[in-house]
C-alpha cells in the first residue's frame, strides 16, 4: 500500500521555461537554439550544462553564474519562483494530501531552491534538496533519504518525475513505486525508450497521480 508521494522538482513541479529563456540572452543566443541545444542533449543522455559548452565552448559555468550575480543582483537569473509553477501542482498535490497520502518535494536542487519552494507555501509536509542532503540523484544514498524523510518502507512510495535515469530507474532499484511524467524534453524523450516499461504509471499531468494511487494499491 502507498502511503507517501515524492515529486521531483524540475520539470515535474517548476517549468523551467523562463529559466532556459533568461540562460539564452545571458548566452547571447537566441532561446530556439538553446532549446534546441538541450534537447539534443537530452536525447544523447548529455548533462544540460553540455548544451552551454556547445553555444559557448569557452564558457567557466560557475565564473558565469557569478558574473550575472553581480551584473544582475536582484534578479531571478538561473533560479525560479512560484510563476513558473506548473498550473496543475497546488490542486494536485492539495487532493493527493486530502486522499490521506503523505506528500513529499525532493529533487536534485541547490540550497537556495529549497527557499523557493518553501516560499510557496505548497500542500506538502516537507520539502528536501540534493544540496542540503548532500547527496544527489541517481545515487542510492538519495533513495534512503526519500525513505527516511517519509518514514515508509520503499515499496511503500511512490516516486514521480520526469526522468527515467534521475527517477524512474534508481527509485524501482530502491524498491519504490515509480510515476513517470511526460513533461519537458526529457520526460517526452524518456516515455518513448523501452526502459520506460519499467515505471509502475506513465503519466501527462499530475492530475492523473491520485487515481494511479488507487490502481496501484
Amino acid at each position: 500500500m502507498i502511503r507517501a508521494v515524492v515529486f521531483d522538482v524540475g520539470e515535474t513541479l517548476i517549468s523551467e521555461n523562463r529559466i532556459w529563456r533568461r540562460w539564452a540572452e545571458r548566452l547571447g543566443v537566441t532561446p530556439f537554439e538553446l532549446m534546441g541545444a538541450l534537447g539534443g542533449m537530452a536525447a544523447m543522455d548529455r548533462p544540460h550544462t553540455d548544451a552551454f559548452r556547445l553555444l559557448r565552448p569557452e564558457i567557466d559555468l560557475d565564473a558565469e553564474a557569478a558574473a550575472w550575480e553581480r551584473d544582475d543582483p536582484d534578479g531571478l537569473r538561473n533560479r525560479f519562483d512560484a510563476d513558473d509553477l506548473y498550473p496543475d501542482v497546488r490542486e494536485a498535490l492539495a487532493a493527493i494530501r486530502a486522499a490521506g497520502y503523505q506528500v513529499i518535494i525532493a529533487g536534485n536542487q541547490p540550497r537556495r531552491a529549497y527557499d523557493a519552494l518553501v516560499a510557496m507555501d505548497l500542500p506538502a509536509d516537507s520539502v528536501h534538496t540534493s544540496d542540503g542532503w548532500g547527496v544527489a540523484k541517481p545515487e542510492a544514498g538519495f533513495f534512503a533519504k526519500v525513505a527516511e524523510v517519509a518514514g515508509c518502507a520503499p515499496g511503500e512510495i511512490l516516486y514521480v518525475g520526469d526522468r527515467l535515469d534521475n527517477d524512474v530507474l534508481p527509485a524501482a532499484k530502491a524498491g519504490m513505486r515509480t510515476a513517470l511524467l511526460r513533461r519537458g524534453p526529457w520526460g517526452y524523450l524518456h516515455a518513448e525508450r523501452p526502459q520506460a516499461k519499467a515505471a509502475d504509471v506513465i503519466i501527462d499531468d499530475l492530475h492523473a497521480v491520485l487515481p494511479a494511487l488507487r490502481d496501484l494499491t
